[in-house]
């Protein structure tokens, strides 16, 4: 689906970046895959369609642009969105802050 100018592959995606996988009011980012360069709702989506195994972002990559609210089209860098507080730094649109609980499946954080 193209969502703002960007492309976001997943399973019924909607206009605001949800899926089949989590679609509350507040589910509203894609995560651009560093295996794939691809944005995907969740890493289910991502594990569902896109054939490979997924690979985390590195700490020294957290300025990439990897992240696209889906209520404004902001991409944000990975450490902007670390850091926002659940919510986005451009539109202020709240984000689910149980996706915190997921940050090591995209990202190499602190053990």
């Amino acid at each position: 689906m193209n969502i703002k100018g960007f492309q976001v592959e997943g399973m019924l995606v909607d206009a605001y970046t949800r899926c089949a996988h989590y679609h509350s009011e507040k589910d509203i980012i894609a995560i651009k895959f560093k295996c794939c360069d691809t944005y995907y709702p969740c890493f289910e989506c991502h594990d569902a369609l896109a054939g490979h195994e997924r690979v985390r972002w590195k700490k020294d990559e957290f300025a990439c642009r990897a992240i696209l609210c889906g209520q404004c089209g902001s991409e944000l860098t990975i450490a902007e969105y670390i850091n926002a507080n659940s919510q986005c730094p451009r539109c202020r649109a709240p984000f689910n802050p149980g996706c915190q609980s997921h940050y090591a499946i995209y990202f190499e954080m602190e053990d």
